[in-house]
């Protein structure tokens, strides 16, 4: 009995499923060996969580008027003398909890951050495919305009952006679809990034001799482009996103600091630090403290994630 069940195994062998092939591959073999990713990876998933779960986690809604008190305005943290132990963060000008108001800002911010870097990886993708796979006037066309566009920084176009917005929808127009009005505005000032980074991905793969037996097969472009060239392309792509959405969270906060983001109604980071600044004399310290601390911990993980993303994908530079 026992040959019969060898023979059977060797005749039909167990194919691991998606979960064990990633837990046998080299990327989670590196991860499970590096403890800043993993103490990164921990604190960002805990983001996550906190972002999704904010209507549970959140002691009050900022959004709702009917329990925000007036009365309740500027109180300091819990800990301090001045404090109240409802509010563990303390309250700002209109009563709101600091602590809320962070909860349901760090949802925004993060909401918008990756959004854009959907629209970014969309714009580059197509963007840089074409440039990269055509070549020539197509090529030559569409990176002078990204280079146009790399001239200015990336808070500059999106400022511009910004105010063609509000001049030609009004600014109540633009506060009522503030979220979707900056993510169009991010997405459309970094797209550079992915297109060039895949067209120098492109250039490379389309020598190859996949591509030309994809082409003598009769498949045509699109299909090369998106169902065989692309997929080689993720590595750079996933190490990009990664830095992108801590440069789109970044961005959202600057534009929100400088009045052309979400508007007071809808806290964000930025808009919190930005109400925070304005107070920072008059000695409400924890107005900007906080906001700015869960701003700075967020992309400092996020960065690190990335970094270690690039060094993974990239073994001449992986000292794992």
């Amino acid at each position: 009995m026992t040959e019969q069940t060898q023979q059977s195994a060797e005749m039909n062998p167990v194919v691991p499923n998606a979960w064990q092939r990633f837990l046998a591959s080299d990327f989670f073999y590196y991860f499970k060996r590096d403890k800043v990713a993993i103490t990164s990876f921990v604190i960002f998933v805990f983001f996550i969580g906190v972002a999704l779960l904010a209507p549970v986690l959140s002691p009050t809604n900022p959004y709702d008027l009917a329990s925000i008190d007036i009365m309740d305005s500027d109180y300091a943290p819990s800990w301090t003398e001045e404090g109240d132990e409802r509010f563990l963060l303390g309250t700002d000008e209109q009563g709101r909890d600091v602590l809320s108001t962070i909860i349901y800002g760090f949802r925004l911010s993060l909401t918008i951050g990756f959004l854009a870097v959907g629209l970014q990886l969309f714009l580059g993708i197509i963007i840089g495919l074409s440039a990269g796979y055509f070549g020539g006037r197509v090529d030559s066309f569409l990176m002078r305009f990204a280079d146009i566009q790399l001239s200015f920084s990336t808070m500059m176009v999106a400022i511009i952006i910004s105010a063609i917005f509000k001049a030609s929808f009004g600014g109540d127009f633009f506060s009522q679809y503030a979220v979707l009005m900056l993510v169009v505005i991010i997405g459309i000032a970094e797209w550079p990034q992915y297109a060039r980074t895949i067209r120098a991905c492109v250039l490379a793969e389309k020598k190859k001799e996949y591509v030309e037996a994809a082409r003598v097969m009769g498949f045509k472009s699109p299909r090369i482009m998106f169902r065989h060239i692309l997929p080689n392309c993720l590595s750079p792509i996933l190490v990009i996103s990664t830095v992108q959405v801590a440069n789109a969270i970044m961005s959202e906060a600057a534009l929100s600091f400088l009045g052309l983001g979400l508007p007071v109604d809808q806290p964000s980071l930025g808009s919190l630090i930005s109400i925070g600044f304005e107070n920072i004399f008059s000695g409400k310290w924890w107005l900007i403290a906080f906001p700015s601390l869960v701003l700075v911990s967020l992309v400092l993980v996020i960065n690190l994630l990335g970094d270690w993303l690039r060094d993974v994908f990239n073994p001449k530079l992986y000292k794992g």
